[in-house]
């Protein structure tokens, strides 16, 4: 376990009582609430200091109630520190009321648009999608990226035609690990990293290995790839709970990659597991 209190980059707690999660319903391990409690049960014995709040694919309609939550849950629980909220992108310029009132809650560090559920696969390139991520740093906010490894040629593009937008790739742009396939992943996570105003979350890849026999070596060439494109600075941590219990316990994932980067120095764990979450977030 790592010898210090770490951020959490990827949280996600709801209550299907409060809002509609559509997603959930075909889920029975994930469809009941997950709430902070929950979450430190889950977390024990790593010192978790501070966590970041995941928009968990609300109903759309509700986003703002979702954000309004969890913003009353930070009031009660200090180490909730950062919100990433939903916000509809695809109106473009449109959208900029609604990033403007987003912004004037503090806890709002960046939005999350899931691109992955779109059944056009170039989405991310309609011309409103791309107004409203550029449209983003005015309002002092980054862009999570979460889409699946096809998705991952038109990221790219999105990328190059938003220079001023801080991007950051959710669960490593969720290759095939089950099956291990490496490319074009490979390639395409150099061809991102290439980009300084791109940083990655080391989340999500038990969930896509094989849920029920995945090793830590089945998980290594991918950390390892991540390590190697975009180096100690610009690489966080992520928990993905609750999501990541359809693979995994918790805890097992922070041991899986505390193994993988063994070989690292004490200031580049420190990185990964606490201070790049600081800087790119904006956590206090």
């Amino acid at each position: 376990m790592p010898k210090f209190p770490i951020v959490d980059t990827h949280l996600h707690v709801w209550d299907p009582a409060l809002l509609s999660y559509p997603w959930l319903q075909p889920i029975p391990l994930l469809n009941k609430p997950y709430l902070l409690a929950d979450y430190d049960r889950a977390c024990a014995p790593v010192a978790v200091e501070k966590m970041v709040f995941i928009q968990a694919e609300a109903d759309f309609a509700q986003y703002r109630e979702e954000t309004a939550w969890v913003t009353a849950l930070a009031e009660q629980d200090h180490r909730l520190q950062g919100i990433v909220s939903w916000a509809p992108l695809e109106n473009g310029d449109a959208v900029r009321g609604e990033l403007e009132q987003l912004a004037q809650n503090s806890l709002v560090k960046g939005i999350r648009r899931i691109i992955q559920f779109e059944p056009d696969i170039a989405f991310c390139l309609r011309p409103g999608f791309v107004k409203g991520v550029q449209a983003l740093p005015d309002y002092g906010l980054s862009f999570d990226i979460c889409v699946m490894h096809l998705q991952l040629a038109n990221t790219i593009e999105l990328v190059r035609q938003c220079p001023d937008v801080r991007f950051i790739l959710d669960h490593i742009g969720k290759p095939d690990i089950k099956h291990h396939f490496l490319q074009p992943w490979k390639k395409q996570l150099s061809t991102l990293a290439s980009f300084p105003n791109v940083w990655c979350k080391m989340s999500g890849l038990a969930t896509e290995a094989d849920h029920d026999n995945w090793t830590r070596d089945d998980l290594r060439p991918f950390i390892d790839h991540v390590i190697n494109a975009f180096g100690f600075e610009r690489v966080m941590f992520g928990g993905d709970f609750p999501v990541v219990l359809q693979a995994s316990p918790w805890v097992r994932w922070v041991e899986t990659l505390e193994w993988a980067l063994s070989g690292c120095s004490e200031d580049e764990l420190l990185k990964v597991f606490c201070t790049n979450a600081n800087a790119f977030y904006r956590l206090t």
